[in-house]
């Protein structure tokens, strides 16, 4: 067929698809953006930041060439297995677009510099232009502060990559509090580097200090700048969004609170376990004097209750698989007369609710069953400072079979815990207080007392099989050397 004009095919361009990041998740929130369209990207560099119900999660690119188009803002939804972005696998950044190049003047004019330049600086030189030429110069009697020219000369447009940093540079700049458009970018097309946040903090720093020395004098603000008192008895309303972690969350206790909760709570002797892990401690103390690099001794140096408590759930479990296992109401999983099913796992994937700065999160420490002491209080420090960092994977989050919650290292000393969706039992610890009790002498001693909690989907477990299980937490944790013989 005769074809009059050409343009390029455009079967280069690859739509890149929102794989499945976690169980169930059908959309996540796009947090930060790593490219804009004319970027070039490699192979497995990243593209952008995602949260999800689990955690934030890192996509990277399946393709070498340029970024053509974005489907979402940051902070809108992006679904699993749509397009997110578009990347032109035989692009080059430094093609013209044929737009553009019909109405730019000819390479031979002096103005082909000034047509490369991107819309954004355009516009920008335009708005900068057509504010100086309205400004009227302040008269000589006014008391305004004239701009110094040399802050004019330093207001310079942001570069195109102005906007875009490596995720450690984000990271870097949400801990010192910044915002990364007020920074100047020495990196390649205005990109922010490490070096210009600190020369940043730097700057302020020092702004700051000259700042509070010329404030020492007393200054008196014009009345209509000065704070008026709020009226008394008037109530006030301030519309705040939720943060992601809070939204996540919101979700998921939604999701939980369909299910039929009711609580089972005892009260646990740890004064076995108090001494165990005192004789515990000072062992590890000397094995990482001895061998500091000993594969389990450099990840932990003292053990917390925490993983006694774990270890002594996982037992219980192989007793009452019951406990391990989630209740499934779809209608495609269904038996033949369309009733519920119960979906038995075999590896005890105990969740750990951690307070963070970013919210509340619930890694997950798998297969408990085959780890031994040392081994959970390794991979519990290790869960516990991504998550501090904000840094957890999607593997570190899913997968959970049942939850151990500790809220006895903030101060609660009970608690009606809310079960995880697509469990059926979670547990809750409260904080560890000393009381006087009678032996079987009939002697006054003094014995460390903890409450356990449970929470148990009614459905599923009854309240015999809740309190069996819990005793059998009881006995392991109050006799902690049962734990001897059943190490795997």
């Amino acid at each position: 067929s005769r074809r009059f004009h050409d343009t390029r095919s455009l079967l280069v361009v690859k739509p890149v698809i929102l794989a499945d990041i976690g169980e169930g998740i059908v959309e996540c929130e796009v947090i930060q953006w790593f490219v804009e369209p004319g970027a070039r990207v490699e192979e497995f560099s990243p593209l952008c930041e995602v949260q999800s119900d689990k955690a934030s999660v890192e996509i990277t690119s399946r393709f070498s060439g340029v970024v053509k188009k974005l489907y979402y803002e940051t902070g809108e939804m992006a679904k699993v297995g749509k397009a997110f972005i578009d990347i032109d696998i035989d692009g080059d950044p430094k093609k013209e677009d044929p737009d553009a190049l019909a109405a730019a003047p000819p390479s031979g004019s002096d103005d082909a510099a000034s047509s490369a330049a991107t819309p954004q600086a355009s516009t920008l030189d335009a708005e900068m232009t057509r504010a100086e030429g309205t400004a009227e110069p302040p008269s000589q009697g006014s008391n305004t502060p004239q701009q110094s020219p040399t802050a004019v000369e330093t207001s310079k447009p942001k570069g195109k990559c102005a906007m875009l940093a490596t995720p450690a540079v984000r990271h870097l700049i949400k801990e010192h509090k910044l915002d990364i458009a007020d920074i100047d970018g020495t990196g390649k097309d205005g990109r922010v580097l490490k070096e210009d946040i600190y020369r940043y903090v730097k700057q302020r720093d020092s702004g700051a200090t000259t700042a509070d020395a010329s404030s020492s004098a007393p200054q008196t603000a014009p009345v209509s700048q000065q704070a008026q008192p709020s009226t008394p008895g008037v109530q006030t309303e301030t519309r705040v969004p939720l943060t992601n972690t809070q939204f996540q969350m919101f979700k998921s206790m939604t999701r939980s609170l369909t299910i039929p909760h009711f609580l089972y709570a005892d009260e646990v002797d740890f004064s076995s376990l108090v001494q165990l892990r005192t004789r515990l401690n000072r062992v590890l103390s000397q094995s990482n004097q001895v061998q500091p690099h000993a594969q389990d001794a450099q990840q932990v140096e003292k053990l917390s209750y925490l993983p006694f408590i774990i270890k002594a759930v996982s037992m219980a479990l192989y007793q009452y698989p019951i406990l391990n296992a989630r209740v499934d109401t779809g209608p495609a999983n269904s038996d033949a007369q369309g009733k519920p099913s119960l979906v038995m796992r075999s590896q005890h994937n105990i969740g750990v609710a951690m307070d963070t700065p970013s919210g509340l999160l619930v890694p997950v420490i798998k297969d408990v069953g085959s780890r031994n002491i040392l081994s959970i209080a390794a991979e519990l420090a290790r869960l516990q400072k991504l998550a501090h960092a904000g840094r957890l994977s999607t593997a570190d989050m899913s997968g959970g079979t049942i939850t151990v919650s500790n809220i006895g290292n903030i101060g609660g000393t009970y608690v009606s815990p809310v079960i995880v969706d697509r469990e059926v039992a979670i547990l809750g610890v409260g904080r560890m207080r000393t009381v006087p009790a009678f032996d079987e002498s009939g002697a006054v001693v003094k014995k460390h007392i903890t409450n356990f909690s449970w929470s148990a989907d009614h459905r599923v477990v009854d309240g015999a099989t809740m309190a069996r299980a819990a005793d059998v937490v009881r006995r392991v944790v109050e006799e902690p050397d049962v734990m001897v013989m059943h190490l795997r």
